[in-house]
């Protein structure tokens, strides 16, 4: 009997190829396509980019000058105009430099005074150069201060003994230089007023502008520093010394013994107010009352005069 024959495994040229076979051809073929043309799509993604300068746009380029504009630091600072009779020959005097009023508003209160030609020995005597043991520099520039500075004129007003103490003893210099230092920057519009001073006893400022004085002595210029408004005067302050220690320098001790009540309470008064400096005037307005009634009391026996009756012999 014959054997059944296989059918071949070789697929002619001439045989069809199911459309199925097709199909999968071309999506292969599709496939290979897209990687081809995606790997240099990949490569140039990835290059390091231009090194190409790229030129800003003028909205850009105005936006970052408004800005570099706005926080800049300033180059110039207003000055406040200096008022008072002198400032005009002042600045004719000093023009520019360290001592013009421009530079010495940009310096600490010290170095203002210091470099004013018409303040120096105002500046020796707050900087221990002309008294060693007094120096009140780091005070005046931890302010800010008022400082009304005597000029160089107003020392020579003085009489050269009472300059002399001011040179040698420094418990007399301290609190006068503390008499001309008002804590606080007032310009010559806000000044006027009773001030308090650094030394606790007060100054009486009047006027305002151009026309300031300081306890009736004339402010020759003000001009400003860096935390001090510095106003030149033609006088030396000298505080006022208290009643008790004025009057016990002027009222002379009555020795006379008074037999009336009236004069001998006087007596009392002008003995009471001769207390030394350190009794504060409520004790010394109080004394004479007591040594007055006291006083009385004696007069009183005094004048009482005293009888005695002899007794008979027995």
């Amino acid at each position: 009997m014959p054997r059944a024959s296989r059918p071949s495994a070789v697929t002619t040229m001439n045989q069809e190829i199911p459309v199925s076979t097709r199909t999968k051809t071309l999506g292969v073929a599709a496939a290979i396509a897209a990687i081809v043309v995606a790997i240099p799509t990949a490569v140039q993604a990835y290059a390091e980019p231009t090194t190409e300068p790229v030129e800003p746009s003028p909205a850009t380029t105005s936006a970052t000058a408004a800005t570099t504009e706005a926080t800049a630091a300033p180059t110039s600072t207003k000055v406040p105009d200096p008022q008072g009779p002198g400032c005009d020959d002042y600045r004719k005097q000093n023009p520019t430099g360290p001592a013009s009023i421009e530079s010495m508003a940009l310096q600490t209160g010290s170095q203002a005074i210091a470099n004013n030609p018409e303040l120096s020995t105002f500046s020796g005597f707050i900087s221990g150069k002309l008294n060693p043991d007094i120096n009140i520099v780091s005070v005046l520039d931890g302010g800010p201060y008022v400082v009304f500075a005597p000029t160089n004129a107003a020392f020579e007003k003085l009489d050269p003994t009472t300059l002399e103490v001011l040179k040698v003893d420094p418990v007399v210099l301290l609190p006068v230089l503390f008499y001309h230092m008002v804590l606080g920057y007032l310009g010559p519009n806000d000044v006027q007023g009773t001030m308090p001073t650094q030394d606790g006893r007060s100054i009486v400022v009047s006027g305002k502008g151009g026309e300031v004085t300081v306890n009736d002595n004339r402010v020759v210029c003000a001009y400003t520093a860096r935390g001090a408004y510095i106003y030149m005067i033609d006088e030396v302050l000298i505080p006022p010394t208290p009643a008790a220690e004025a009057g016990a320098s002027t009222t002379p001790t009555s020795s006379t013994t008074e037999t009336s009540s009236t004069e001998t309470s006087s007596a009392a008064t002008s003995s009471a107010a001769t207390t030394s400096a350190a009794t504060t005037s409520a004790t010394t307005s109080a004394a004479p009352s007591t040594a007055a009634s006291a006083a009385e009391t004696t007069a009183a026996e005094t004048a009482t005069p005293t009888t005695t009756t002899a007794k008979p012999a027995a």
